[in-house]
């Protein structure tokens, strides 16, 4: 589940149709069926070509399907549209496509929106440096950089602090249409060899390469399935343990996603003969993830389950055999390793909220000897632990901003690492016995750079930094606060020029929003927002609950049975942008993706009389069915089962799908999904975008765009990213009245 900014998109990251009778209350399905196609309905779709002021569409089918669930008669007019194999959807498809490229490739300002678009996404990027020590002794980093129209991030290996720079993974030679992505990477302990993760068309579904880092070519080990791959090298340099999925016919259909299990691989060895070292007899819907001490000897398994909870367990493998032991308690709990050769620091919300550090001895961890390092903060979130040099460096979010803290190994506070400003950073980067860290930090106006922090004196410096032509003092960001539905504060940040009056009522708004996941919306560089601002509109992110951004109570009052404040909490901010004169419903836009897709469809269907216009990205909508495709069984957890009756009570109550209404006004909408996306499926975009075409009484268009060359976001090309913000800006622009629209006969 993703950001709606570029960056966003090009780091990851996750997670992550309405029926046609009208939704009868907040807690029930209108039973009624929806008016049966009449015996001649085309099996193909018919385009309505409308003109002038009228809205342009498709005529979708609708079928004759009900079923009963818990005792509810549930229609679903357009479970057709499931069938991706299906030429009559493929049909159905391309021409929702057709009709979206003629309508927004009309838009007399689109040319000088994507020249715009292509400047700033030149700007580029670059990441903290993975820090390695060679068998002689010499430091070696490895990063990514990304600059100018490159479609992929390139990884880096730089020896020495001051070396030149040289490429080792180039994913934009493996793809002419850049649509290769480098999902992952890990160098081994002495940054010999590199194991790598590459997937094409945004699939994600890597295969695993090892890489010899001095001549730069790829050893015969190739692994499949080894998407999200977490992966520790072992001491000896020759073999490491990893995460894998099953392969197909070895689970059942569709649980080809679950199942992830860790396995150990000897170089040379065919991927076949792995050894398995974990996950024998766990839930399919496990999580886990490896991670080793300095000396190889202390292996600890993260298994996480949801958003909600993680186990940890401990082998020594310097016994006879792997023997793991449980370290924490099987509750509704978060825990993280972080180990080094003679501690286990572990971060957890067992009775901390907002996150506790402890400090375990691996030959005696039991949990009544643990003991404790760093008590939860009364405010601020404690996010990231790193161990270099002897230190504690350590990552805050302060109300959804980053703070960076120095502590020594009891915890005493060594003091704060001063940042640029407020913004965002995702933590520290080092070796545990350097003297050396780095760490990264970005804003709503400046892009990302990267900084080296000397630890022995705590001083910093920059180390790399990203171009960027936006001037800073140019804009301001303000503050704000909403009250939601139950009286909960929400906060929110508003990016505009110094010059726009936020109090002038009529300012063109995009308001973005997520809340889910246990995810925390920072201040990053919204890189495609300056399309806006650079026309008087003013950028606004919310921070909702379901998020992380005020720990886990934050984050769980937003899930399940509370997912409703969710949508209460966006709409409520979008009530404060008007109530304090920022703007008005004609000149507000809202935007999410993913589990924010989500969010911007709840709220078109529940308060559609507050937008203008509606960007909802790789969406859920249909909350009846989504655990049924691709990895919606991974979410269960955070919004409950559909086969539960309780958990339906609460899913049905929202479901965007199930809650539209023939003859009610809706916004302009743009949907926008892939043919690759194997995280969220593209049919929740198709139904909800049917069912709304269907059922508004506005003349408003509702459109949907199908990428057909790339997946959920991960790894999207530049290329394909400047095509979907072009459209993106401008339909946003168009429907908010900045510019002009399309010419009126198509």
């Amino acid at each position: 589940m993703v950001h709606a900014d570029l960056l966003s998109a090009l780091r990851v990251a996750c997670l992550l149709a309405a029926a046609g009778a009208a939704a009868c209350g907040a807690r029930a399905l209108s039973p009624e069926l929806p008016p049966a196609p009449p015996a001649s309905a085309p099996a193909v779709p018919v385009e309505v070509e409308r003109t002038g002021a009228q809205r342009p569409r498709i005529d979708t089918p609708r079928d004759d399907v009900v079923e009963v669930l818990h005792g509810r008669a549930v229609s679903d007019p357009y479970r057709w549209l499931e069938n991706d194999g299906s030429p009559r959807v493929k049909r159905w498809v391309d021409e929702e496509n057709r009709l979206t490229e003629r309508l927004l490739g009309r838009v007399p300002a689109r040319a000088a929106i994507r020249a715009e678009l292509e400047e700033l996404i030149g700007l580029g990027q670059v990441t903290v440096p993975t820090v390695r020590r060679t068998a002689d002794g010499r430091l070696r980093y490895f990063f990514r950089r990304r600059v100018g129209s490159e479609n992929q991030p390139i990884l880096y290996v730089r020896d020495g602090l001051d070396g030149p720079d040289q490429p080792l993974v180039d994913p934009n030679t493996m793809s002419a249409s850049g649509a290769v992505a480098l999902d992952w990477y890990f160098p081994s302990k002495d940054g010999a060899l590199l194991a790598y993760g590459t997937s094409g068309t945004g699939s994600e579904n890597s295969m695993l390469r090892v890489r010899n880092v001095s001549t730069g070519r790829d050893l015969p080990d190739t692994i499949e399935r080894t998407r999200y791959a977490s992966l520790c090298w072992k001491r000896d340099g020759r073999s490491f343990y990893y995460s894998r999925y099953p392969a197909p016919g070895t689970v059942p259909t569709g649980d080809e996603t679950l199942h992830r299990r860790i396995y150990e691989h000897v170089l040379g060895h065919p991927p076949e003969r792995d050894r398995l070292i974990y996950g024998t007899g766990r839930a399919p819907n496990s999580f886990p993830s490896c991670s080793l001490s300095p000396n190889g000897r202390w292996l600890v398994i993260r298994e996480s389950i949801g958003w909600n909870k993680s186990e940890l367990f401990l082998a020594d493998t310097t016994a006879p055999r792997l023997v793991f032991t449980e370290l924490t308690s099987r509750q509704e709990q978060l825990y993280d390793a972080f180990p080094t050769d003679e501690t286990l620091y572990l971060r957890t919300n067992e009775g901390a909220p907002r996150y506790a550090l402890y400090a375990v001895n691996p030959t005696n961890p039991s949990r009544d000897q643990w003991r404790p390092v760093l008590a939860e903060h009364p405010t601020d979130v404690l996010e990231t632990v790193e161990v270099v040099g002897g230190q504690l460096l350590v990552g805050y979010a302060h109300a959804g901003v980053s703070r960076l803290e120095r502590f020594d190994a009891s915890g005493k506070t060594l003091g704060p690492i001063e940042l640029p400003g407020p913004g965002a950073s995702g933590g520290f980067s080092g070796l545990p016995d350097g003297d050396e860290a780095f760490f990264d930090f970005e804003s709503f106006l400046s892009p990302s750079s990267v900084f080296r922090l000397d630890v022995g004196s705590g001083t910093t410096s920059l180390w790399q930094r990203t171009p960027s032509s936006v001037d800073p003092d140019d804009y301001v960001v303000t503050q704000g606060a909403a009250r939601s539905k139950d009286g909960a504060q929400i906060p929110y940040l508003m990016v505009s020029r110094k010059d726009v009056s936020l109090t002038a009522r009529d300012n063109p708004t995009l308001l973005y929003g997520y809340g889910g996941f246990n995810v925390t919306l920072r201040p990053r560089f919204t890189r495609t927002a300056f399309v806006l601002l650079e026309r008087g509109g003013v950028y606004v992110q919310a921070n909702l609950r379901g998020g992380g951004e005020f720990g886990e109570d934050w984050h769980r009052s937003g899930t399940r049975e509370n997912k409703q404040r969710t949508f209460d909490d966006f709409i409520a901010v979008a009530r404060s942008l008007i109530t304090r004169g920022v703007t008005n419903p004609a000149r507000l836009a809202i935007h999410g993706q993913s589990n924010g897709g989500l969010l911007v469809a709840a709220s078109v269907v529940q308060a559609p009389h507050l937008f203008r216009a509606a960007v909802s990205s790789v969406p859920l909508t249909d909350m009846l069915r989504f655990d049924r495709f691709l990895l919606g069984k991974l979410w269960i957890p955070e919004f409950g089962s559909p086969s539960e009756p309780r958990d339906f009570e609460w899913l049905s109550a929202y479901s965007p799908y199930h809650r539209v209404q023939k003859g009610v006004a809706y916004p302009a909408v743009l949907f926008t999904t892939a043919s690759g996306d194997t995280r969220v499926a593209p049919l929740h975009a198709r139904k909800m975008a049917a069912a709304l075409a269907w059922a508004t009484s506005s003349e408003r268009p509702i459109l949907l765009r199908t990428e057909l060359n790339a997946g959920h976001g991960a790894g999207k090309p530049t290329s394909l990213l400047l095509d979907e913000y072009t459209d993106f800006y401008s339909f946003v622009l168009w429907q908010l009245g900045v510019i002009d629209g399309p010419e009126a006969s198509l």
